[in-house]
């Protein structure tokens, strides 16, 4: 009899390696739109939903997108390169349907084949769900960091957090935030592939027993703890029609067993599943409310979870292609912790290369200090977390023995720097000492890394001179600046299609992978029938704005497109200060209620963001914004002078028909406060001309733009720390009629009729002389500011070309400039072109 043979279970690499590449033409995403729709999802001329239409579109552009990802991935591989991982715990990704039609030079085709079907585009685009995996700038930047990364063709790889629910969803009931799950994945993501393969085992708890090896060394292990499993889901980031397809994993958590079986047997059915339900929560719900105990310590478990499993990733992928040699693993791997929240990493890394793979702390040691770079994105003290040693001891016993170590080692270093300065021991201690010992993540975060960044040339100051004065003195190299930025590609060609074709009839297209060439659009500002075309455009997206509101808010009233449209769309906080522009929309309000209205400009003003559910004074200002909205709308004196509206759910996919629209982009944080922004880049770029502080990148949009073309106001950020001993808002009040009118209407009840007392916080908060947003003090100086604003709009070809010159000169804000920066100074990784085959 013949052998019998056996077939491997590895495919035959030939075959699938000549596997016929996809078609881009019309008549190719008609078929396979055709075929995924009948014959995968099973539907037909009878299905309504526009949703299985999505499914199927996005089903035929993934497969061009995989063929494009094998091969960016086999030729990172081929060429050895230096690698990047970006480790974030939020990525606020918005939608991807229309961004890869984009990126792959592919949006008329689509759109035409999908018209022939009887599909109008706009439609399935519209039916997709946010991915709203992060909670406002910090998460949106990943996604532009990434997009631009792809773009430059960097081997960058980004880390996150699959979370089950994203940011809430936020309705308005009786004018209050209501927040409602975001369960994004409910009809699960077509975007993503599971990987299974690449699982790796999350320790918690449990304790670290020590023994020396065959060699007499000291080693550790950590025992007895309750593990987690962590499955990533990857999700392809293209670059700009360039063959480039990178990798956006995310870790999903679950249990390592599916229940208990004994416990399951004995009828305890619910201890049975109580470790898998357990495991789970961990990915669950971006941003627990951590005002708890139990949600402070979910917040840490999200964090380690994060970063030991992507160093287990990378370092297991390490291994597949070197071996368990890391003399040169600095030489190939950079790590950038995009805020403190992943800055457990280093801790991490130190454990995995000295307890897994055998090295010495000082081996371990240099390799941690060598590959990890951290990016600061807050001046608030308060923002950088801390975690209890007690609460860490707990949960993560090795982890907090090795920041010990690392503080230890780190005190002795700045002893022999500065001998005998106690004070300045105290300060710089990773451990800050008090009734509860606390772990400083952002110290640990500086002294395990090489490079330390802030995000606008102010912020990154501040940081020196006032924050981590002390680290700059001790390490002053270590310190650089990286002003943010935002991808052109979604923030102007793909989500202002109109605007990006007549720049292009102009400049060409070249802006689009380098935005520096907005430049050249500056001549045209002095041209009338451009300047027409422009102001065209912009009215049209203006009345587009008010059609999609009209279509997401019913029953609502609306904005009048003829009027100045006035945006500030962001995080409700109070240092981004949306109560200053409510205070100016009473002061307009008590204007025409006083017959003030000679040559009145209509305004629209729009509001737009989530508070935090813990954050009961930012939901206030939610309530206070919609009361004087209901107000103002319904007073029939207003009538189309004056419209104040609060967006509800404010989320990626509005601001893409918002920044289109918008003519005032509101930028009036207190000077010091605001780190960067990129907002007010979005904005700018859709030709918003900015009122703002000297505060975050609002000081090099104007340096870019000039003078004339922002509207600056309020005090600097050394005038306000010169003021902080004897600030006196009551003071200021009563010097003041206007401002004197508007606390009156507010202290009176006008806007809280039925509800005495709401506001009261509020309006004391504001009358504080400790009050730290100085509200009061900049209101004088934010009402002429919006004056000069209304003469300014009166003339509208003065302010169309004011518009054209702030998109024209908006080149330095595409995270293309900002990651070419990273990576020349913090990165050094070679762009790796992709050869098609």
């Amino acid at each position: 009899m013949p052998t019998k043979k056996f077939v491997t279970s590895k495919p035959n690499s030939s075959l699938i390696s000549h596997l016929p590449e996809q078609g881009m033409e019309k008549k190719d995403f008609v078929d396979d739109f055709k075929q995924y729709y009948v014959h995968l999802l099973g539907r037909d001329e009878h299905t309504s939903s526009p949703f299985y239409a999505g499914e199927a579109l996005s089903m035929a552009i993934r497969d061009r997108l995989m063929e494009r990802w094998k091969t960016t991935q086999q030729t990172y591989k081929d060429n050895e390169c230096r690698r990047g991982y970006y480790l974030s715990m939020e990525f606020l990704m918005g939608r991807t349907l229309s961004n890869a039609m984009l990126n792959l030079g592919i949006t008329d085709t689509v759109t035409q084949a999908m018209y022939d079907l009887g599909i109008e585009i706009e439609e399935i685009i519209s039916c997709e769900q946010d991915a709203g995996l992060g909670n406002g700038g910090l998460g949106r930047l990943a996604a532009c960091f990434i997009d631009s990364c792809a773009s430059l063709q960097l081997p960058v790889m980004g880390y996150g957090l699959r979370y089950e629910y994203g940011m809430f969803t936020q309705s308005i009931v009786d004018g209050e935030q209501v927040e409602k799950p975001d369960h994004w994945l409910r009809h699960g993501n077509v975007w993503e592939i599971e990987r299974l393969e690449y699982s790796h085992r999350i320790k918690f708890g449990g304790h670290v027993e020590d023994h020396l090896d065959e060699n007499g060394k000291q080693r550790f292990c950590w025992v007895g703890s309750n593990d987690v499993l962590a499955t990533p889901y990857d999700t392809p980031i293209p670059g700009y029609q360039n063959g480039t397809v990178n990798t956006l994993r995310l870790w999903k958590a679950v249990a390592t067993e599916e229940f208990n079986l004994d416990e399951f047997h004995a009828g305890d059915y619910a201890e049975a599943v109580a470790a898998k339900i357990a495991a789970e929560n961990i990915t669950m719900v971006l941003y627990p409310n951590d005002s708890s105990e139990n949600g402070k310590e979910l917040r840490l478990r999200q964090q380690y979870f994060l970063a030991s499993a992507s160093l287990q990733d990378v370092l297991a992928h390490w291994i597949s292609l070197y071996g368990r040699d890391f003399s040169h693993f600095a030489e190939k791997n950079c790590f950038q912790l995009n805020d403190t929240h992943p800055s457990i990493a280093i801790p991490e890394l130190m454990r995995l290369l000295m307890d897994i793979h055998g090295l010495s702390w000082n081996e371990a040691w240099k390799i941690t200090r060598a590959t990890m770079a951290y990016t600061n994105h807050t001046l608030l003290p308060e923002a950088l977390e801390k975690w209890s040693v007690k609460l860490m001891q707990r949960l993560l016993p090795r982890i907090m023995d090795i920041i010990f170590g690392i503080n230890a080692r780190f005190m002795a270093e700045v002893a022999m720097h500065w001998p005998g300065e106690g004070e300045r021991l105290r300060c710089l201690s990773i451990i800050e000492e008090g009734d509860v010992q606390q772990v400083r993540m952002a110290h640990l975060a500086i002294a395990g890394s090489f490079s330390v960044n802030g995000v606008a040339q102010l912020h990154t100051q501040l940081l020196q001179q006032g924050l981590f004065r002390d680290f700059y003195e001790l390490w002053p190299h270590k310190f650089n600046n990286k002003t943010n930025g935002v991808t052109p590609r979604r923030w102007l060609a793909g989500c202002n299609p109109a605007l990006a074709s007549l720049i292009t009839e102009m400049i060409g297209n070249s802006w689009i992978t380098d935005l520096t060439q907005l430049k050249k659009l500056e001549p045209y500002a002095n041209d009338v029938n451009f300047r027409k075309r422009w102001r065209d455009i912009k009215q049209a997206a203006k009345e587009r704005l008010v059609d999609y509101k009209k279509d997401k808010h019913e029953g609502e009233l609306h904005f009048n497109a003829e009027a100045l449209f006035d945006i500030q769309v962001k995080r409700i906080h109070e240092y981004k200060r949306q109560l200053l522009n409510v205070l100016h929309v009473i002061h307009l309000y008590d204007r025409i209620k006083r017959g003030d209205t000679k040559n009145w400009v209509p305004r629209c003003v729009l509001i737009g963001g989530k508070a935090a559910p813990g954050y009961i004074i930012a939901k206030k200002i939610i309530k206070l914004i919609n009361n004087v909205s209901h107000v103002i709308n319904a007073d029939p004196d207003v009538g189309d002078k004056l419209t104040l509206l609060f967006f509800p759910d404010y989320r990626v996919s509005a601001m893409e028909k918002i920044c289109t629209a918008a003519d005032l982009s509101e930028q009036i944080s207190t000077a010091g406060k605001e780190a960067s922004g990129t907002g007010n880049m979005k904005l700018m770029m859709n030709g918003a001309i900015t009122i703002g502080t000297l505060d975050g990148a609002n000081i090099e949009i104007r340096e870019e733009v000039g003078d004339d073309n922002f509207f600056l106001f309020g005090l600097t950020e050394e005038q306000i720390v010169a003021r902080r001993g004897h600030y006196d808002p009551l003071a200021i009040i009563e010097m003041d009629d206007d401002l004197q009118r508007v606390i009156h209407l507010l202290e009176a009840a006008h806007f809280n009729q039925f509800e005495p007392g709401i506001f009261d916080d509020l309006i004391n908060s504001i009358k504080c002389p400790h009050d730290p947003w100085m509200t009061i003090a900049d209101f004088r100086s934010y009402v002429d500011t919006q004056k000069r604003v209304e003469d300014a709009y009166r003339d509208k070809d003065h302010w169309t070309r004011m518009s054209i010159l702030n998109c024209a000169n908006s080149g330095k804000f595409s995270t293309d400039r900002t990651i070419n920066e990273y990576n020349s100074d913090i990165w050094k990784l070679t762009p790796q072109p992709v050869k098609r085959k």
